[in-house]
C-alpha cells in the first residue's frame, strides 16, 4: 500500500517545484570557494570548484520539463554586487561547456545504436537469406527446425539495439535539458542586510 501511495497519490504529483531557486552568496569569505582553487584566471573565466557544481545539480535533480531555474544570489553592499556578473558568467560558461560534452555523448550514442541496429539487420537477412538454399528434405523437419531457431536468432540478436534506440534516450535528453536551463537560467540580486 505504500508503494502504491507513494507512486500514485495525486498529492504527490504536485511535489514537484515549477520553480527551483538555486541560493549563492557574494559574502568575500565564501566566494573565493566557488572556484577551483588551483586556476589563477580572471573570476569570469575561472573553473568551478566540484562542490559548486555538485550544489547546483543536486538543487536541479528534481526538475521537470517545465520547471523554470533561478539563480538567486544575495549580497551584503554594493561592492559585493560586482562579483554577481563574473561568477554568473563562470558558472554559465561552465554549464554550456558541460551540455556541448552531453550533446556529444547524445550523437555518439545514436550513432553507436544504429550501426548496432544495422549490423544486426545484416546478419538477420544474411542468415535469412541463405535459409532457402538448404536442401530440403521429404519431412522438412530439419529445415522447420532451422527456419523456428533462425527466428528466435532474429528476435534475440535484434532486442538490444531496439530496446536501446527505444528507452535509453531520455536521460540523455534529461541532462541536456537540465544544462541548457542552468545556462540561460535567470539571476536574481538580493541585498541582504547584516
Amino acid at each position: 500500500m505504500y508503494f502504491y501511495r507513494y507512486f500514485f497519490d495525486p498529492s504527490m504529483k504536485n511535489s514537484l517545484s515549477k520553480k527551483i531557486n538555486i541560493l549563492l552568496s557574494l559574502d568575500r569569505d565564501i566566494l573565493p570557494g566557488y572556484y577551483n582553487p588551483q586556476d589563477n584566471s580572471p573570476l569570469y573565466k575561472r573553473q568551478l570548484n566540484t562542490e559548486l557544481e555538485q550544489y547546483i545539480l543536486t538543487s536541479v535533480r528534481a526538475a521537470r520539463r517545465d520547471t523554470k531555474l533561478f539563480f538567486k544570489i544575495s549580497y551584503m553592499d554594493e561592492a559585493d554586487k560586482e562579483f554577481a556578473e563574473p561568477l554568473m558568467y563562470a558558472i554559465r560558461r561552465h554549464f554550456a561547456g558541460s551540455k556541448a560534452i552531453a550533446l556529444t555523448n547524445f550523437d555518439n550514442f545514436k550513432r553507436r545504436a544504429f550501426k548496432l541496429l544495422l549490423v544486426s539487420l545484416a546478419v538477420v537477412t544474411i542468415s535469412h537469406g541463405v535459409l532457402p538454399l538448404l536442401p530440403t528434405g521429404e519431412k522438412n523437419t530439419i529445415h522447420n527446425g532451422l527456419s523456428n531457431s533462425l527466428d528466435v536468432f532474429s528476435w534475440v540478436i535484434l532486442w538490444k539495439p531496439i530496446e536501446r534506440l527505444i528507452f535509453y534516450w531520455n536521460p540523455f535528453l534529461k541532462e541536456i535539458s537540465v544544462l541548457d536551463k542552468l545556462e540561460k537560467a535567470e539571476v536574481i540580486l538580493e541585498q541582504v542586510e547584516d
